[in-house]
């Protein structure tokens, strides 16, 4: 009887469960979403029990499809930096999670400046809102009884993957993975344990977290009146490392990206740590016991810039409209879009910043505009791949994911503003095959040679613009990029 990996992918705006077969091939797959809330501007929440509820469910349908018996192993991947907080004896969710959008705490952020050296140093990450910690310190300071409900030992914290893998083990598994672990600004990237010097700048007790383990360790069984028998969980992996691992990211020499809600540049830099003062310094993964490290950029509204084109504009009824609307004119026309809809992420890293659309005419149109947005993602990308040649040096692949790759148009651009050929895999779920492929090798179904040979790319875009033309439209990019800077503050 053939065997299978389930993989659950627990995104930011809908959660889906895939089962893979030892071809690499999706054998079955279900997805559910859920609300995001916005309580005030700025803020993003989800409810954790909407969360739990979609995985499940997902999770349901495809073991039903497969049958349990036949499930060797389950990984996890997750929209990262996400916090929940819950009672551990009720099972409760103390409050809404707060999602990696969210920039509520940006004024906490601006009150610990002073240490932000200090803290990029230990952790890699930027003191940002975008992490974990301010986050976490934000619910123990507002939600009414959660400081007493702590100090009686009742409140624990979790990433999405530490309140997934709770439930699923019936309560047992109070754990983490490193990568997530590595993003919540608690995490000393070079000893790999929680820094007590991080912990007293944030002010958060140590008896809240999670253990953190491999990424391919085992974490624990699933609970078998949930999955219908007890699975082993054989890896956990943020969903960025996921996908870089799935693009064959364990060689060095991958950059990929992945267009989803935001732009998640990463590539991996081996068992050296590369630090960088506009770039994230973070772990790719832990694997036979060895640390790898990675570079990454992330871009906060990829994807979120055409669903307000959709939804805040109603300059489109489906995204599937902006290739060809794009193409209905001939350039942009000097018309920029700079997608700063909650700040700007890397390389430039100002929260105060904010979108900006310029250029504009009386000439413009719907279509330049549309345009505009989708270029905007590829400039952005360009961003942050030159800061990646700036430590590691040229000669780069790029492979991408998420949704927006589908769009010609937008994958063609960004081959020809970076001068290098865009390389789009056959499977499109990346993230979710990625983190089966870490549980498939911590649970023998794949050797790593084996998994990285299952990997085929379906097209490849050339770069088909001269360099005259490819420098003046990124000129233009650069100086719209700074007019957009500090607008709030």
């Amino acid at each position: 009887m053939e065997k299978y990996i389930v993989v659950l992918d627990l995104g930011t705006t809908g959660n889906r469960a895939i089962v893979f077969d030892r071809k690499g091939r999706v054998t079955a797959k279900s997805y559910y979403e859920f609300p995001q809330i916005y309580p005030k501007p700025g803020w993003v929440e989800e409810n954790p029990v909407d969360i739990l509820n979609t995985a499940v469910k997902a999770l349901n349908d495809v073991i039903m499809h497969v049958g349990a018996e036949n499930i060797l192993s389950m990984g996890i991947t997750n929209q990262r930096e996400t916090v929940v907080l819950w009672n551990k004896n009720t099972g409760k969710p103390v409050y809404n999670a707060i999602v990696w959008q969210c920039r509520r705490t940006k004024q906490m952020c601006d009150d610990l400046r002073r240490h932000r050296d200090f803290i990029k140093k230990k952790t890699g990450l930027f003191l940002d809102p975008y992490f974990s910690a301010t986050k976490i310190k934000w619910l123990i300071d507002n939600v009414s009884g959660v400081k007493d409900d702590i100090r009686k030992g009742d409140v624990i914290f979790g990433t999405v993957d530490s309140w997934i893998l709770w439930n699923l083990t019936a309560r047992k598994v109070h754990a983490t993975e490193v990568t997530n672990a590595s993003r919540t600004l608690l995490l000393n990237i070079k000893t790999l344990k929680y820094d007590p010097d991080l912990l007293d700048i944030f002010d958060i007790p140590d008896n809240i977290l999670p253990e953190v383990k491999n990424s391919d360790a085992l974490f624990g069984l699933t609970d078998k009146n949930i999955t219908g028998k007890e699975i082993p969980v054989t890896a956990i992996l943020g969903d960025q490392q996921a996908s870089l691992f799935a693009h064959g990211g364990f060689n060095t020499g991958v950059i990929k990206n992945t267009y989803g809600t935001g732009l998640f540049v990463m590539t991996q830099s081996g068992e050296e740590l590369i630090a960088s003062d506009k770039l994230i310094s973070t772990v790719a993964w832990m694997l036979n016991g060895r640390t790898y490290y990675a570079l990454e950029g992330g871009v906060f509204a990829g994807g979120a810039v055409i669903q307000w084109l959709r939804d805040g504009l109603k300059l489109i009824k489906s995204p599937d409209e902006t290739a060809l609307r794009a193409n209905v004119v001939k350039s942009n026309e000097g018309v920029y879009f700079v997608p700063a809809l909650s700040g700007l992420g890397a390389p430039y890293w100002d929260p105060d910043a904010r979108g900006l659309i310029i250029g504009i005419t009386g000439g413009t149109t719907a279509d330049h505009i549309i345009r505009a947005a989708l270029e905007s993602m590829c400039y952005s990308t360009k961003d942050i791949i030159y800061e990646f040649e700036s430590l590691m040096g040229s000669g780069h692949k790029l492979r991408v994911d998420g949704k927006a790759s589908e769009n010609d148009f937008l994958m063609q651009f960004q081959a020809d503003i970076l001068n290098m050929t865009v390389e789009k895999p056959a499977i499109t779920e990346m993230t979710a095959y990625g983190v089966a492929g870490m549980a498939g090798i911590s649970a023998g179904f794949w050797t790593i040679d084996e998994f990285l040979d299952l990997l085929k790319i379906e097209k490849n875009y050339i770069p088909s613009i001269d360099e005259k033309t490819r420098d003046k439209y990124y000129n233009r990019w650069q100086k719209a990029v700074r007019r957009a800077f500090k607008w709030t503050n």
